[in-house]
């Protein structure tokens, strides 16, 4: 039997709450006719102020989105109309074969994926542009280390010779280097105290960008990705891929003016290992990757390269993400969390976090901030990383009761995501 989403996934695709209150409007069978699903899409048209109904589909499993209406958002509220009432109202949306115009729109969309898998490369011109790079990269990473040195030889205090560094930020992108052009602009928010930690680190990237070619295989990869190269989807997934039962320990949010980033972390039920997945979407378009926090996907996951791997690319799926267990995750204690982070830093010395499950732990709030104890020992909770409407959300899950709680714990403290209160479904704790 087919299983539907939750209202709670489904309200975190949108991309504000205005569209989250528009689409319950939509949400009832009144508007609606010629709904319907195959399992893997979703359509029907949606009776708005003009004659002709708004034609609106959506396939599941990445997911995304048509509809013939005039929003700028996406995905807009008939989508997320659809999605909540086939989520809350199965007899509303019965199983049937795609109507004509859905099934035009998904074989269309079906047919580019294929011609982009299949688009041939030129191998030659593609080694030209890494050399090209390279040499731009390296030349930028070797003014980059000059500018630092000529600040900490003035001293931080003196603020004769301390312009902004948006100047020396425009430059790294000029040398093709947007990682070391983002790293470098933060300096000018930092606070004082932090200046000549964060001069460390970024002269201690800047130097091995210069040295690339001269490092072990996984760290030079690890460097390269700090220092801003990317690699295409379709790339990652040529090379090795894991197959697991995949379950999700949780999503988060994070946007600004020019993006909204969407974090998925995943855990093997097999191998153990954690994965880490991206999407992104435009201001007013939510990205499109949902998976259902607590679910279970059997699918291939495909690793970046790199001396501690973790973010991945999401490749063939087999099924839609199923009921995960009752029981939560494995967790580890405050002390094994503490160790972890410090072995994983070993390997990557600018991993500002790692993904990590408590057990047993208890939040607490103390005049100098939150706190997560297991009773043993205690760490601090990130802030401003989480929002205190969070962190009251998880006081209130955890009714002072040990519990399961995931997120990233790194330096700065540790960064709540997904709590699992005994006996019940886990709890979202940052996202809509």
């Amino acid at each position: 039997m087919e299983e539907r989403w939750s209202t709670e996934h489904v309200l975190s695709l949108a991309p504000d709450a205005s569209s989250q209150k528009s689409a319950g409007k939509l949400s009832s069978p009144a508007p609606w006719s010629g709904t319907g699903t195959d399992g893997t899409a979703v359509w029907g048209e949606c009776k708005g102020s003009g004659r002709t109904p708004y034609r609106t589909v959506i396939e599941l499993a990445t997911p995304a989105y048509q509809c013939s209406c005039p929003s700028r958002k996406f995905p807009c509220k008939h989508a997320l109309g659809l999605l909540l009432l086939w989520s809350g109202s199965p007899e509303a949306v019965p199983a049937a074969e795609p109507a004509d115009w859905a099934d035009d729109w998904l074989k269309a969309r079906q047919e580019r994926a294929e011609k982009r898998a299949a688009a041939p490369a030129d191998p030659e011109a593609a080694r030209r542009r890494a050399e090209k790079r390279g040499a731009r990269v390296a030349a930028g990473a070797a003014e980059l280390r000059l500018r630092l040195a000529d600040r900490v030889r003035h001293g931080l205090a003196d603020q004769s010779t301390a312009g902004p560094w948006e100047e020396v930020a425009a430059r790294m992108v000029d040398a093709q280097a947007p990682g070391l052009a983002t790293r470098v602009r933060e300096l000018d928010a930092l606070p004082q105290e932090r200046l000549l930690e964060e001069y460390a680190m970024l002269h201690l990237l800047a130097t091995a960008a210069t040295r690339v070619d001269e490092l072990p295989a996984e760290l030079a990869a690890t460097v390269r990705t700090r220092v801003g190269y990317t690699l295409d989807a379709a790339e990652v997934l040529a090379g090795p891929t894991v197959r697991d039962r995949w379950l999700v320990l949780g999503s988060r949010d994070t946007a600004d003016e020019r993006l909204t980033t969407r974090r998925v972390w995943l855990r093997g039920a097999k191998t153990g290992r954690t994965a880490l997945l991206l999407a992104f979407g435009r201001p007013g378009q939510a990205p499109d990757l949902a998976l259902p926090t607590g679910h279970l996907l059997e699918a291939e996951l495909a690793y970046h390269p790199g001396a501690r791997p973790l973010r991945a690319v999401l490749g063939t799926r087999y099924g839609a993400p199923e009921a995960g267990p009752a029981d939560p995750p494995a967790g580890l204690t405050v002390a094994e969390a503490v160790a972890g982070y410090g072995t994983a830093v070993a390997d990557d010395p600018w991993l500002e976090s790692w993904p990590t499950t408590l057990a047993d732990v208890v939040p607490v709030r103390a005049p100098d901030g939150w706190y997560l104890t297991d009773g043993r020992h205690t760490l601090p909770v990130r802030a401003p990383a989480v929002p205190e409407a969070a962190l009251w959300r998880l006081a209130a899950v955890s009714t002072g009761r040990p519990l399961t709680v995931f997120g990233e714990y790194g330096h700065q403290g540790f960064a709540p995501v997904t709590a699992w209160p005994a006996g019940h479904r886990p709890v979202g704790l940052t996202n809509p």
